[in-house]
């Protein structure tokens, strides 16, 4: 097993940790990044990014990253492929093995920048439509889909949040969802049910979706198993998940303080984890807004705060 040494170590890359390693280089930590099994994060798999500051014509997910990386790597981020798939915080120097074990790493500090992936149905068409008119981001693409009808799985403050934003766009907003009411909080619950464009599908899950060249439309059921089941067709251009986010934290559940649901706990004003010298950026701390820009902008902020605590053990 070999070893590896760096003041400051970055799990992940994405918009989080692209950024962290720009200030972190800049800041001459000499940082190490373990890009993980998504390198760029789920920006990757997005087409158009038209949110982002800085790209008046929009640019695609790869592309942005590509550009985030090149960035990082002039200013001498050093990228290793890999997944990190073990942590020890019990002391400082904090180590990380990489890829089972065949090489560990010896960090000052630690930047976590993991991310969090979007959860999805298990549709086998879901990835046939990816960025052809399924998402998982209602801010990111709702505005590809100006009056077109679209529609949103979920019954919770996520999906009524997706719901209401697009029916600002969108002509027409179904809502899937599979119980016979809404989860959400009262207030939101009144302004989906009061909201002319959307249209709530109770009891009602999702079959398939279909189109040719990009979507045209979902296949769906109501009271499934029941003798009033109905199966019918709904036509939407845009089919949107909102049901929630999984962070990529399994690898630090025992070792940093998690929430209920797996996000990273920071200290408030900070991006500082339970454990000193460890820090959290990008979505994988964000369970709220969770975009590029704000991903980025937490990537500052951790490499800020690796670089003033560096200084402050020295």
């Amino acid at each position: 097993m070999s070893e590896l040494r760096t003041k400051c170590l970055i799990i992940g890359s994405g918009p989080a940790g692209y950024t962290a390693g720009i200030y972190t280089s800049r800041a001459n930590l000499e940082p190490l990044m373990v890009e993980g099994i998504q390198p760029g994060g789920q920006l990757i798999t997005t087409t158009d990014v038209e949110n982002f500051p800085g790209y008046i014509e929009g640019v695609s997910g790869p592309k942005l990253m590509q550009d985030l990386r090149a960035q990082a790597e002039r200013y001498g981020l050093n990228i290793m492929s890999g997944e990190v798939t073990s942590v020890d915080f019990s002391e400082r120097p904090y180590r990380a093995k990489v890829n089972g074990g065949a090489t560990e790493i010896v960090a000052d500090t630690v930047i976590i920048c993991t991310g969090a992936a979007a959860k999805y149905l298990g549709l086998p068409d879901e990835q046939k439509y990816m960025g052809l008119g399924v998402s998982a981001c209602a801010t990111c693409d709702g505005f590809f889909f100006r009056g077109r009808p679209v529609a949103v799985v979920g019954g919770g403050d996520t999906a009524c949040e997706e719901a209401l934003y697009l029916a600002n766009l969108a002509s027409k907003v179904y809502m899937i969802v599979r119980k016979d009411y809404l989860r959400a909080s009262k207030v939101m619950q009144k302004r989906v049910m009061e909201n002319p464009k959307i249209e709530v599908l109770f009891n009602t899950v999702t079959l398939s979706l279909f189109g040719e060249e990009a979507l045209d439309g979902a296949h769906v059921v109501t009271s499934k198993g029941t003798s009033d089941e109905k199966e019918y067709d709904i036509n939407v251009e845009g089919f949107f998940l909102g049901i929630g986010h999984k962070p990529n934290t399994e690898i630090f559940a025992g070792s940093i303080e998690l929430d209920e649901a797996g996000f990273i706990k920071t200290v408030p004003g900070s991006t500082a984890t339970n454990v000193a010298g460890v820090f959290a950026a990008g979505d994988v701390a964000d369970p709220v807004y969770q975009q590029a820009v704000s991903a980025a902008g937490m990537g500052c902020r951790a490499a800020l705060d690796a670089e003033r605590f560096i200084m402050m053990s020295e």
